[in-house]
């Protein structure tokens, strides 16, 4: 597994080493000492997944400390724009976005630690989108930022006669700049 440090701080590519033959491949997603050694010890506590169609914009979301949680997300099956955005104060990236397209093809992962907001675009028909977080969702604790934030300017890839497919829920958040946060930099993995 390559790990690969991107621009934001606390926020990883982990690019795996697969193993094709006639038969298929193999590869593997995740072995605990070697994160533990990359990036930081994070006790996974639970795998969640998600099925969704083109157009499906999920996010960005996040859950507020204590009940924040750091992911490893990856797609099973088909493609998505993956997006975080630095929600953590005083850090030298506040704001700042990073994208990666992850697929079933190019198996890509990528690990979000805690104090960043979350969310994908379906760009395939469909997408089997499977993620390790090191909490447990706390309905009380949930929080989010609108995905058209302009102050963030996160390109979707929406082409202009597409409208995202939003839950009622992502319809009603807040800018970043009216956003519920309760996160500090502190110069490392949280």
């Amino acid at each position: 597994m390559d790990y690969i440090e991107t621009v934001l701080s606390g926020i990883w590519i982990l690019k795996p080493k697969v193993f094709d033959d006639s038969r298929g491949y193999f590869m593997e997603t995740y072995k605990q000492t070697d994160f533990e050694k990359h990036i930081a010890s994070v006790p996974f506590t639970q795998d969640n997944e998600s099925c969704s169609v083109r157009g499906v914009l999920r996010g960005l979301h996040y859950q507020l400390a204590p009940c924040s949680q750091a992911k490893l997300v990856r797609v099973i099956r088909g493609t998505v724009l993956d997006a975080v955005v630095d929600i953590r104060r005083h850090s030298p990236t506040f704001g700042k976005s990073f994208t990666v397209e992850l697929s079933g093809e190019n198996k890509l992962q990528l690990f979000i630690s805690k104090g960043f907001a979350h969310g994908f675009h379906v760009l395939s028909e469909t997408v089997v989108f499977t993620y390790k977080v090191d909490r447990p969702y706390v309905p009380a604790c949930e929080r989010g930022i609108r995905f058209d934030d302009p102050a963030i300017g996160i390109d979707w890839k929406l082409t202009e006669r597409e409208a995202p497919i939003l839950s009622e829920k992502d319809r009603q958040l807040p800018l970043l700049k009216d956003a519920e946060l309760n996160f500090e930099y502190n110069g490392g993995i949280e």
